[in-house]
């Protein structure tokens, strides 16, 4: 989800000129583009934060209207507003990108500022639209939802020049908010999922840090302070490490308080588990960066839907 970034400290370089694109036009080939600009590997988590936000709420059911308007918030969530974070993120960035990745669809070419403005207008309103439809809590939540993803990507605030202000604010947006979105679209929220949600935001903090090892050379160069390059590989790893584990801790010790025990085991059973890919991330972080991903941080995943599971019975 990280690109490289630019920095307060360094002079900006002068206005990129997007080219009339380049590939074919078409219904097909806009689309596709659009798409691909959209990023779909990023939709994962936010559409199942909120598909556990319903799930905690207890209002699941196998009536066509709850299982169409859990699809409904499932694709907002997802492929619509996290679709429009990208778009507004690869067009703030396309001023470096023409710099340091030139092959990107906006400082290529490929796509032009035309098409970004079109399309995040599209977005847009389909995404405040569905969020309305589902209720005016869960526009509230989306609403907050899109301020932070402004202030992670557009200037003055820029979060994503620091790894804790950026990771902040990604993860409240792309888990927490998901959340209460999701529990909101089916009934009132409650104190005991409010809590859920924040603790996974904290943990989704350690697994936003993970993206940044990949482009610790590049950060570096642009003044980009990410976790890594911060405080190292090693220390960086062991920070991912111990913030998702504090909050699965936290949210084992309130499921048991609340008289939730195998919820509770379920998600220790997924947090013991973790134990060996965690290991193996904190030796060699970089090259363990995809098997953490597949192991430790899909046990995490996992364990979100037990702990709503929970909340449900």
């Amino acid at each position: 989800m990280r690109d490289l970034r630019d920095s307060s400290g360094i002079t900006p370089p002068p206005p990129v000129v997007t080219p009339v694109a380049k590939t074919s036009g078409g219904v097909r080939g806009i689309l596709g583009r659009s798409i691909t600009l959209m990023k779909p590997v990023t939709w994962f988590a936010p559409a199942w934060a909120f598909l556990c936000g319903a799930v905690a709420s207890g209002q699941l059911g196998l009536s066509l209207g709850v299982v169409g308007r859990l699809i409904l918030g499932i694709l907002m969530a997802g492929p619509i507003l996290t679709g429009l974070s990208q778009v507004v993120n690869d067009y703030c960035d396309r001023e470096v990108d023409a710099i340091n990745e030139p092959h990107r669809l906006i400082p290529s070419g490929n796509i032009t500022l035309r098409h970004v403005y079109i399309l995040t207008i599209i977005l847009t309103w389909i995404g405040c639209g569905v969020a309305i439809y589902l209720g005016r809590e869960v526009a509230l939540y989306v609403g907050l939802g899109l301020i932070c993803a402004l202030s992670y990507s557009m200037k003055p605030l820029r979060g994503k020049r620091n790894g804790w202000v950026g990771n902040t604010l990604v993860a409240i947006s792309y888990e927490g908010l998901a959340w209460l979105a999701g529990h909101a679209a089916f009934s009132q929220i409650t104190g005991q999922s409010l809590a859920i949600a924040m603790l996974y935001s904290l943990g989704a903090h350690g697994i936003m840090t993970v993206n940044d090892f990949k482009s610790i050379a590049g950060d570096t160069r642009m003044g980009i302070r990410s976790i890594p390059v911060q405080y190292g590989k090693v220390m960086a790893a062991r920070l991912v490490v111990i913030t998702m584990g504090v909050a699965q801790m936290g949210v084992i010790g309130l499921l048991v308080w609340w008289g939730h025990p195998i919820a509770a085991g379920v998600v220790g059973l997924l947090l013991v588990a973790q134990s060996i890919p965690n290991v193996r991330f904190i030796r060699d972080p970089e090259h363990n960066e995809v098997f953490f991903n597949a192991t430790a941080i899909m046990l995490f995943v996992w364990g979100m839907l037990a702990a709503a599971i929970g909340l449900a019975g």
